[in-house]
């Protein structure tokens, strides 16, 4: 396993501005965050030109970039888009979100059959985000949509079973379907809070994953929302060393 942070924790700010922002912070690997909400990255516009962002991103930075994700609905001509920026980056990896709550599951089965067609033609694994008020909110729906669509996986955010509809129970039943993960600090009442005063569980949580053979990313994902702008970049930095050390 390895740590690598998102551009998520600096998504308030210019695209090469984040990048910049978690070079000086010592981050190496790099998780792509893209939202159409956002002046950040929009998926509809960097899925355009796929050739025209790779080269654009190589002259950002040199870190390496091991994911994407995409934050919020978007068109399968957009997926098309992003596959074709990750194979150019040799990115294996890509989030998506699941399906508000209420889908019908055989909705959200041939729709995610759809989306994996696309990804397979350039060799490029999906997953779906654990997240509240989606359909991976329940661990057992989570793990029922892998199981019926066979090459998906779920990218495991804790903080959302941590300070969900399903705190307080297990979710180990998730951890075989892991293809990713994104990690902050959390407690049952807040979705972020310094590190170090969380409820998140790193080293079962990484003991858990290795029992999988998961030998992947441990992707960093601040919320700007929810942090000052002056506590940021300790924080990051502290949870780099956190994650590190249990390495």
């Amino acid at each position: 396993m390895f740590v690598a942070a998102s551009t998520r924790c600096f998504s308030d700010r210019p695209f090469d501005e984040a990048c910049q922002q978690l070079t000086d912070l010592e981050y190496d690997r790099v998780e792509l965050w893209l939202s159409e909400g956002s002046g950040h990255l929009q998926p509809a516009e960097t899925a355009q030109d796929p050739e025209r962002f790779a080269a654009r991103f190589r002259e950002l930075t040199r870190m390496t970039p091991i994911a994407i994700n995409i934050d919020g609905d978007f068109e399968l001509s957009t997926l098309i888009g992003l596959s074709k920026v990750a194979k150019l980056l040799r990115i294996t990896q890509i989030t998506i979100p699941a399906s508000p709550v209420g889908t019908p599951f055989n909705t959200e089965i041939d729709r995610l059959r759809e989306f994996l067609a696309v990804a397979n033609q350039d060799g490029v694994r999906l997953s779906l985000k654990t997240e509240t008020g989606r359909l991976t909110e329940d661990p057992h729906t989570a793990v029922e949509l892998c199981q019926s669509v066979n090459g998906f996986g779920l990218t495991l955010d804790p903080s959302y079973y941590i300070c969900g509809p399903s705190r307080g129970k297990s979710y180990d039943q998730v951890y075989p379907y892991v293809y990713h993960t994104q990690l902050r600090d959390t407690t049952s009442e807040q979705l972020q809070v310094q590190v170090g005063l969380g409820e998140v569980e790193y080293n079962r949580l990484i003991n858990q994953l290795r029992r999988e053979d998961y030998n992947l990313a441990l992707s960093v994902e601040m919320i700007p929302e929810f942090s000052r702008d002056t506590d940021r970049a300790l924080e990051m930095r502290k949870m780099r060393m956190l994650l590190d050390s249990l390495l």
